[in-house]
């Protein structure tokens, strides 16, 4: 199992003075109009070239060490490669996520020459017209088979992004035979959150508690005599499970807003990318008094117990569950996660 995440024993106040990650959404512009969706339904101005290189100034002055761009589509900024090159030159570590509809074999080796050290791309099931379907774009299974084959052939690391729903969380095995055959890196299974559209379809798209609790054991037990193929999966809930290979408490609840932020396209600062709470505009604001005295951000990180969490003795570990999820289904960022199989 793959452990990407610092530990951290402190739930209230940040491991470090700035965070570890950025999530860049550069641009909410995109070429689908995927059913989950977290950003379809924000309304952010697309920003200019000029706004895009003050962030990335700020993010090499403040020197963070991770920077994923996402959105949106990057592709589809013809500054993209400018800005990693930007970004590169600065010392950033820039990682791409990306549909894989606009890669080609000349524009992924602009990428690698860019300074790129890491792409994302998103994979949603073995079977093309699920996946098409699914994403809303006809042929996009297959252009994403083969920006995987553009960006490796570019010399770039290349990890499968894969968000689980009710569509294709029967076929998880089959999905990690095509990572496998594909010749990815790692597969990050990401749960279903009810943001943007995914808010909208919820009730067809996610999981019940108990569906989550035995996915995640089936991703366990294939994770312990998988050879050459990382499985990520990243939830505070999953300390609860109780059997040999589930990980360690990799963060005391959600690393957002402790160890990780997100960048709108116009520089404004939130906890994650499902979450709106605005704590600031990195263009703007200090970053460092920002993430040490963010009223915002301690209520983020200082979670109160309630309804079942009272009682749950897992709740030092959990702190709830994935803050983001409880969120979006409460409007409370306390609530407990909804989620979670206890």
């Amino acid at each position: 199992m793959d452990k990407s995440i610092p530990n951290s024993s402190n739930n209230s106040t940040p491991s470090l003075a700035l965070p570890v990650v950025a999530n860049w959404n550069l641009s909410l512009r995109c070429n689908f109009s995927c059913r989950h969706c977290y950003s379809r339904l924000e309304d952010y101005e697309e920003p200019s070239s000029e706004t895009a290189f003050q962030i990335v100034r700020k993010l090499a002055e403040y020197r963070i060490p991770f920077v994923n761009i996402g959105g949106g589509e990057p592709l589809l900024r013809p500054d993209l490669f400018d800005i990693i090159k930007e970004g590169a030159a600065s010392g950033l570590n820039f990682s791409l996520s990306t549909n894989g509809f606009l890669v080609s074999r000349e524009n992924a080796a602009l990428l690698g020459k860019s300074g790129l050290r890491k792409a994302e791309v998103s994979l949603d099931s073995d079977d093309s017209e699920v996946h098409d379907r699914f994403r809303r774009q006809p042929g996009s299974h297959a252009r994403a088979l083969e920006a995987v084959m553009f960006l490796r052939e570019a010399g770039l690391e290349v990890d499968m992004s894969t968000v689980v729903t009710r569509v294709n969380f029967l076929n998880l095995e089959k999905i990690i035979e095509t990572g496998k055959k594909i010749g990815i890196r790692k597969i990050s299974f990401h749960n279903f959150k009810c943001g943007g559209t995914g808010g909208l379809n919820r009730g067809e798209l996610d999981l019940l508690p108990a569906e989550w609790k035995e996915l995640y054991r089936r991703i366990l037990e294939i994770s312990r005599t998988e050879k050459g193929l990382l499985l990520s999966v990243e939830d505070p809930i999953l300390c609860t499970l109780e059997e040999p290979g589930r990980p360690g408490n990799m963060m005391k609840g959600s690393a957002c807003g402790k160890l990780t932020m997100c960048i709108k396209p116009n520089g404004d600062l939130t906890p994650c990318a499902f979450v709106s709470i605005k704590i600031g505009n990195l263009l703007q604001d200090d970053l460092r008094a920002l993430w040490k005295d963010s009223e915002a951000l301690n209520k983020y990180r200082a979670k109160k117990p309630q309804g079942k969490c009272l009682v749950c003795r897992w709740y030092e570990d959990c702190r709830g569950g994935c803050t983001a999820r409880a969120y979006l289904a409460s409007g409370d960022l306390n609530s407990p996660d909804p989620h979670c199989w206890l």
